[in-house]
């Protein structure tokens, strides 16, 4: 799923004379912008690296397209045809291990296997139109309920109990792809760097003297509302409803829907999500936000706690913003409107 996206603001140094050692280039990759910035390495080194960076970040978009040929696909086909074990990559097992995990701590909020409310809501195409749903179809598709715990893994094969199954890994890919982008620039003796997949973003290093500074994208306005400090392992991500939506009868239907109802949710524009250093900070950049997203705003807190998640912003309206105490610690307002109406959740 395209993210809402997070503006880069370097730290430029307007003292030096000379040219500054960032190498930046940028793709287009999991249908968002790729952006990939370097620092202290020549620049055919760092062009180098950041090629190769995204000729995985492209090799693993293809195997998991939710709606082109790819592996992830084929796996679907074979959950709807029956419970007949397809052989399966051990790679994307532990992807499927690690995203049925994090479901069922998410209480089901966070669910790879609802591809076929996805589908039916128009959001498998790259361009999305209006349309208007068959009520009878989502009821059906919501009482199947499919379940990541529905799936069997056994001796490098999977099937799935309920035909009703249907990967889509958007909510999981873009937050995995940066932690292989971290651990090949470690390998590659990258010591400074940046990896931003439409919104999610994780740092490595510093850039010069000082961390790399992000922003977070207002949701209704070209500019960003909020910037802060990002350290070195530290992922940032961001869910909202303004990059994969359309609208109908006035009305904005978003990518992200709720697995209980069948339906987009309303009433947020956006949260965003900080994750301090660890394996996996990357994944859960993308993943964590969701269950806060998909929350009612009195279980808001709630779901970040299981989450484990302890910095993040939520923005209902311009006129309602809430932000964890920890994260108002953190962040750096660019948007003083923005900034009166934000209030403190309740821990």
């Amino acid at each position: 799923m395209r993210l809402f996206l997070l503006y880069i603001f370097f730290c430029l140094l307007t003292s030096c004379s000379k040219p500054e050692p960032l190498y930046n280039t940028q793709s287009y990759v999991f249908g968002t912008l790729v952006d990939i910035s370097i620092y202290g390495e020549s620049d055919s080194q760092a062009q180098e690296i950041s090629n190769q960076i995204i000729r995985e970040f492209q090799d693993l978009h293809n195997r998991l397209h939710a709606w082109r040929p790819s592996e992830l696909n084929a796996i679907n086909h074979a959950f709807a045809q029956g419970d007949t074990p397809v052989s399966i990559k051990s790679d994307l097992s532990a992807m499927i291990q690690d995203a049925t995990r994090l479901s069922v701590q998410s209480n089901g909020a966070f669910n790879p296997a609802i591809g076929g409310l996805i589908e039916e809501w128009g959001f498998h195409h790259d361009e999305f139109a209006p349309k208007k749903v068959d009520e009878n179809k989502l009821a059906s598709l919501v009482k199947a309920n499919p379940q990541m715990s529905d799936i069997v893994l056994e001796n490098g094969s999977v099937f799935s109990k309920n035909p009703a199954v249907q990967l889509d890994l958007g909510g999981y890919a873009k937050g995995y792809a940066l932690d292989i982008a971290l651990v090949e620039l470690q390998k590659l003796g990258v010591k400074n760097a940046l990896v931003n997949i439409g919104g999610n973003i994780i740092a490595l290093g510093k850039h010069g003297d000082k961390p790399w500074r992000v922003g977070i994208q207002h949701p209704r306005k070209p500019n960003a509302i909020a910037a802060l400090d990002l350290e070195s392992g530290w992922a940032i991500g961001t869910s909202g409803d303004y990059q994969r939506y359309f609208k109908l009868d006035g009305k904005r239907y978003c990518h992200i829907i709720d697995p209980a109802t069948g339906y987009p949710v309303q009433g947020v524009q956006a949260v965003t999500v900080l994750i301090p250093p660890q394996n996996n900070a990357g994944t859960l950049s993308d993943v964590d936000s969701k269950p806060i997203f998909i929350a009612k705003p009195e279980n808001r807190a709630q779901a970040a706690k299981n989450m484990g998640v302890e910095n993040y912003l939520v923005i209902e309206s311009e006129n309602k913003i809430s932000i964890s105490p920890s994260m108002a610690k953190r962040i750096i307002w660019l948007d003083k409107d923005a900034e009166k109406h934000a209030f403190a959740s309740q821990p």
